[in-house]
């Protein structure tokens, strides 16, 4: 597979159902299930998740329990803050500077760069995902993740309210 032709973004989906907020896709309880995979080395490590968003004013705070396929758990919390009509920044226990949140239309774009730890060791890596909701109410989130701007994997999330 010739990494030239990857996208660094992921595209903007065919089905999303409407708009949808940050709020609406976060706040409150959910569970998802989810696949990072990254193509060149056939690596594929599922996970589940259980979120818990709570909202206060412009305030968004996403607390995130994964469990992966590996036996691995790991928490992991978002503490966003609203900058504008449709702009959040934020960022979570492993994220290097500030995420920022574009919500558009029907979709929520989220940048952001992240130290990621695996086996002892530390990667950094970028990861630029869309959020939308698809007609039968599940969120989805697609990520395209990059290392030294180069895409290597993708993560694909999708996520349903308790």
């Amino acid at each position: 597979m010739s990494l030239a032709g990857c996208a660094t973004r992921p595209a903007s989906p065919d089905a999303a159902a409407g708009p949808l907020t940050l709020t609406e896709a976060f706040a409150g309880r959910a569970t998802g299930v989810g696949v990072f995979t990254v193509p060149l080395t056939g690596l594929e490590r599922r996970f589940t998740a259980r979120l818990n968003g709570v909202q206060r004013g412009d305030r968004l705070t996403v607390t995130e329990d994964f469990a992966y396929d590996d036996g691995v758990k790991e928490r992991l919390t978002w503490r966003f803050r609203r900058t504008g009509p449709a702009t959040w920044e934020g960022a979570r226990d492993d994220t290097v500077g500030l995420a920022q949140v574009t919500e558009q239309g029907g979709e929520i774009r989220l940048e952001y760069t992240a130290d990621i730890r695996s086996k002892g060791e530390t990667t950094r890596l970028g990861f630029s995902d869309v959020i939308f909701r698809r007609a039968d109410g599940v969120i989805v989130n697609n990520a395209v993740v990059t290392r030294l701007g180069l895409p290597i994997g993708q993560v694909r999330f999708e996520l349903r309210r308790n």
